[in-house]
């Protein structure tokens, strides 16, 4: 197993690295515009307006009602046909993973929101500043406080998730982990230099974010 291991990295380890820049490609667009919009679903839920409240719960529990590879396969088809100017793959996947990680952002937003003392919503307002001003000016900075070691957890898992995406070949770990076992024939080898990696970024990432909380902590 040793020497067919090394024959792997060998003479297709230049795809695993391939396969790390197109998953963390994709999984920092996913982060990146799932946080943005998530964030919006956060502030539509907590709207006054009840017809805005309900499009955004609405979205954020079908979302996570529903398994993660049916979104996929939803918006691969579905991106082509409505906007064939973008029939990208690549992008109808990235689509399909920026909805998905809005739905779980939002609720991380929102936490993080509602856990700011209403005080400081109060005091904003004996300043003068309206509902808008207090939010992006008081409320936004202390929050973001709170939320972004979950937002950095959240790119842990995205980055797991996009494994899912080799079901359409665009690119990342498992992708080249399917091209390289269909061309040496072997299984277990190429897996488990697969799995090598992905457990490297991930704990990387998660020691990182420990520290991060720690200084954060420490900052209080």
């Amino acid at each position: 197993m040793l020497a067919n291991t090394l024959k792997v990295l060998q003479r297709y380890g230049y795809l695993f690295v391939d396969g790390v820049q197109y998953t963390l490609l994709l999984s920092l667009i996913t982060v990146f515009f799932g946080s943005m919009l998530g964030s919006l679903l956060s502030l539509m839920r907590m709207n006054r307006l009840a017809p805005v409240r309900f499009i955004a719960t609405a979205y954020v529990e079908i979302i996570r009602g529903t398994p993660v590879l049916l979104q996929l396969y939803f918006f691969y088809f579905m991106v082509p046909e409505l906007l064939p100017f973008l029939g990208d793959k690549f992008l109808s996947i990235c689509v399909a993973l920026v909805c998905n990680s809005a739905a779980y952002v939002s609720e991380i937003v929102r936490a993080g929101i509602q856990a700011v003392d209403r005080g400081q919503s109060e005091a904003a307002r004996s300043l003068g500043m309206n509902g808008s001003q207090a939010m992006l000016r008081i409320i936004l900075p202390q929050a973001i406080k709170n939320i972004l070691p979950a937002l950095c957890n959240e790119f842990v898992m995205v980055i797991k998730e996009t494994s899912l995406a080799s079901t359409f070949f665009i690119g990342d770990i498992m992708t080249q982990y399917r091209v390289i076992s269909g061309a040496l024939y072997l299984v277990i080898e190429p897996l488990l230099v697969a799995g090598v990696i992905y457990f490297a970024l991930t704990f990387t990432l998660s020691k990182g974010i420990a520290r991060l909380e720690r200084r954060l902590k420490a900052g209080d």
